[in-house]
């Protein structure tokens, strides 16, 4: 006998909320890993990655730094992680220490620092002068992400596609964990977080130091990615223009709701990449809970309406779906070095984010 409606909703709602963590869960240590650690070995590699957030700082963990509560001003941070050596680790996967982080074999964090916001775009100059980069290149996560998983998935991301812009995390409130309430919660704090996105937007471009932002959004986060860049153009009457690009990675949203955003920014907008996958089960699950309604980051971009929606939006498609990986919902993160072959041999055009290889499908002016 098939279960009551609701205990099928509620399970569908964990499962999805398990599927979606994708590689930011599994084996990653209870406690926080931002705790810096002296010890370094030949043939690692440190990424700084700065970071401004709207969570509160942890109150429990001095490795959390910042937990998953909501807190009514942004703060500000930076922390160096050192990558193991490429013969100790696999290209696409973020490899979480143990209790005693060993930098042979693990990410491990070897600078942890909290900034004002002053100091912040000290920071953001400083590295803009000192490595000769003018671009910034801005993360925002998606759901079940606690504040040191963001960080070391997007030193990952950094360290294996060779990005060469400057790494500012946008970390929302998400706690972190795999319970119903906590993918409510998670939701509600991605609404809360929209300004948020859009102030350090803001910052950014104000630098004098900075030529470019881009910004790679992940499943629920490209829907705080949206709302920002939606409320810029409401408020200003444009974006601006330092923001170039936007590449939108398995994202978690209404088609419908897409299609609106897109539209409310007006023809002044950035350039959009978008990764899709048909396979993306935490996406097909999204479509259940949500009434239905199809997830942008799994539609087939070959069929309609979709296909002149995207080319009317002038939207860059790159459809990951045939690629390898269990997990479709990380893939684009996983396979990192297949996605950017596959938009080298698809786009003859100059890199956009990275040095020598793209990881994104629209070229830079």
């Amino acid at each position: 006998m098939a279960p009551p409606r609701h205990i099928a909703t509620v399970a569908a709602v964990v499962v999805a909320a398990a599927v979606a963590c994708g590689a930011c869960s599994g084996t990653r240590p209870s406690q926080g890993m931002l705790t810096p650690v002296a010890e370094s070995v030949e043939g690692s590699t440190r990424v700084m990655v700065l970071a401004a957030t709207n969570r509160r700082r942890s109150t429990t963990d001095a490795g959390e730094m910042f937990s998953g509560e909501r807190a009514e001003e942004t703060s500000y941070a930076a922390v160096t992680v050192s990558v193991p050596p490429d013969s100790a680790r696999q290209s696409g996967r973020a490899q979480w220490p143990g209790a005693l982080g060993n930098p042979q074999r693990d990410f491990v964090t070897v600078g942890a620092d909290y900034l004002d916001k002053r100091a912040f775009s000290a920071a953001v100059s400083n590295a803009a002068k000192q490595g000769g980069r003018s671009k910034v290149l801005v993360f925002v996560h998606g759901f079940n992400n606690r504040f040191d998983d963001a960080v070391y998935r997007f030193a990952q991301v950094v360290h294996d596609s060779k990005a060469e812009g400057i790494p500012v995390l946008f970390t929302w409130p998400s706690r972190g964990e795999l319970r119903l309430g906590a993918y409510a919660y998670d939701r509600e704090s991605a609404i809360y977080s929209r300004d948020a996105l859009e102030q350090l937007l803001d910052t950014l471009a104000s630098n004098r130091d900075v030529k470019e932002v881009n910004i790679l959004a992940h499943s629920m986060g490209n829907w705080v990615t949206l709302e920002a860049l939606r409320g810029k153009a409401i408020g200003g009457g444009k974006i601006g223009s330092k923001i170039k690009n936007v590449f939108l990675v398995a994202p978690d949203v209404d088609v419908d709701v897409f299609r609106t955003q897109i539209r409310r920014m007006g023809n002044a907008r950035p350039r959009f990449a978008l990764f899709v996958a048909q396979d993306d089960k935490a996406l097909s699950l999204s479509q259940f809970i949500w009434g239905g309604m199809p997830r942008i980051g799994d539609i087939n971009p070959e069929q309609e309406p979709y296909r002149d929606v995207l080319a009317q939006e002038q939207i860059t498609v790159f459809d990951l779906t045939k690629l390898e990986g269990n997990n479709a919902h990380t893939r684009a993160f996983d396979d990192i070095t297949q996605v950017v072959v596959m938009v080298r041999e698809q786009l003859n055009e100059e890199p956009v984010v990275t040095q020598g290889r793209r990881v994104a499908g629209a070229r830079m002016q």
